[in-house]
């Protein structure tokens, strides 16, 4: 299975179409920042299963109700999502990582920063920050899994799209 993750996308989407173009993924996440943005990808890829987070910038695009972190099993897989300003991870990300690990997860998605992030702790944790999906010519992040467990997790460009052709 493969999960495409993306965050702060800011009404830019024609990397997120490329992505999901090119990728052909399974389950999208979009981690906030705007959040109509991942609803109208749900509107026009209506077969890929869609789990959103709101960012900072989503007062007024989202449900009053949608909760700002989400922990959900995705393929037997405990994911921890969340945007991040409520963590404060543009100063550290020590908060978060508790939190993800308190709650079992296997792997904390966050966005936010802008700044891609992809690597797997010491205990196991993998930790994923995809970028931004509307800036600096898009990034976002995808995670393979196989029998109930992570067997990758990478960070993706432009460039990188063609490897899926």
């Amino acid at each position: 299975m493969k999960i495409l993750v993306l965050s702060d996308s800011h009404s830019a989407l024609s990397f997120m179409r490329r992505c999901i173009d090119a990728v052909k993924p399974d389950y999208l996440i979009h981690l906030g920042d705007h959040f109509d943005d991942g609803q109208a990808m749900a509107e026009e890829y209506p077969r890929i299963p869609l789990l959103q987070v709101p960012g900072n910038c989503d007062r007024y695009r989202c449900p009053p109700h949608q909760p700002e972190i989400l922990i959900q099993p995705v393929a037997g897989v405990e994911l921890y999502m969340t945007h991040g300003h409520k963590h404060r991870v543009k100063h550290d990300i020590g908060k978060l990582l508790h939190d993800a690990r308190a709650s079992k997860a296997s792997a904390v998605l966050y966005g936010h920063t802008h700044i891609p992030n992809c690597y797997q702790d010491i205990d196991g944790l993998w930790i994923l920050n995809p970028g931004s999906c509307g800036y600096f010519g898009g990034s976002a992040g995808l995670i393979e899994i196989m029998d109930r467990k992570i067997i990758g997790c990478r960070l993706l460009r432009q460039e990188d799209l063609e490897d899926f052709a």
